[in-house]
């Protein structure tokens, strides 16, 4: 099942925005976060992205830029790797187009990028640099697949054919971190380490490498996002056991701006596009890992 959201009011009587979520097949769940599907069907589309994790997306007409937190620009491709991201991320497409693409787990982003995983951190790069022609052909049956169930078809198939590139990440580490994460409102760096059982400075190369940030750059990107996902759902802050994983007030309302792009304010009437992918993310609990659904 997915999640489908949409509006009334789009070009030509159809919806300006529409948005499903499905999970991956089971093999690929250490893998991939989810895979999705979205139209954009308005002149011209400009929203904030919240931080995230890297993605691999397919656009079907690529007139559009990715303005990252530290100002830099990458232009929109027929196929996008982006790279993980440490604050909100301004998403621009000029024009109606369609969208496939899947999130990466820290697992799937090692075994894409090998050595590089880090380097694309608040950065995207076109995937034919990497992949050549292939990627094309892709793409194209992508947009060709009589539906939503071919094109599944065809995005897990695409992973299982790209995950070959390199050496399996260490699952050991990345279920460790992915714990810490969850356990907690509040991350705590000291705790990461202990249990991993490996120097402060081991881990902080393994947590850029797989997952793009610092254990302390991570702690805050997921305590934020988290709050933010909750408050765009209209749950309470102490109901998501996130009431105490602030300072104070203002430093609630600082960190959700820099990593989900609105005020706590702005959430509680959240844009469409906020809407849906908070909310068909949450639709997926149980079907993928609490890190997706609950951020």
């Amino acid at each position: 099942m997915s999640d489908d959201i949409s509006s009334p009011g789009g070009v030509d009587g159809e919806a300006p925005f529409e948005l499903h979520y499905f999970p991956p097949d089971p093999d690929l769940a250490d893998m991939v976060s989810s895979f999705y599907a979205a139209r954009v069907n308005m002149p011209r589309f400009d929203e904030y992205e919240r931080a995230d994790r890297p993605q691999f997306r397919f656009v079907t007409a690529a007139d559009g830029e990715y303005v990252f937190a530290d100002g830099h620009r990458a232009q929109v491709c027929n196929a996008n790797i982006v790279g993980p991201t440490s604050g909100r991320v301004r998403a621009i497409s000029n024009c109606p187009t369609r969208m496939f693409g899947f999130g990466m787990l820290p697992a799937g982003w090692a075994a894409l990028m090998g050595d590089d995983a880090e380097k694309l951190t608040d950065r995207a790069i076109d995937a034919a640099d990497l992949f050549g022609d292939w990627i094309g052909e892709v793409a194209a049956a992508l947009e060709n697949a009589a539906d939503t169930a071919e094109q599944l078809v065809i995005g897990n198939n695409f992973v299982r054919e790209i995950l070959k590139r390199n050496e399996p990440a260490p699952m050991w580490f990345i279920r460790t971190v992915d714990r810490w994460l969850t356990e907690s409102a509040s991350p705590q760096v000291p705790e990461l380490v202990d249990a991993t059982g490996m120097s402060i400075r081991s881990v902080e190369r393994m947590t850029k490498h797989y997952y793009g940030l610092s254990p302390r750059m991570l702690a805050r990107k997921y305590r934020a996002v988290r709050a933010a996902s909750a408050l765009a759902r209209g749950e309470g802050l102490d109901a998501a056991a996130l009431g105490d994983a602030f300072y104070d007030q203002s430093h609630l309302i600082r960190e959700i701006k820099r990593f989900a792009g609105a005020t706590p304010g702005q959430l509680g009437k959240p844009s469409r596009y906020t809407e849906a992918t908070t909310r068909g993310r949450k639709e997926l609990a149980g079907k993928v890992s609490p890190l997706v659904s609950e951020t």
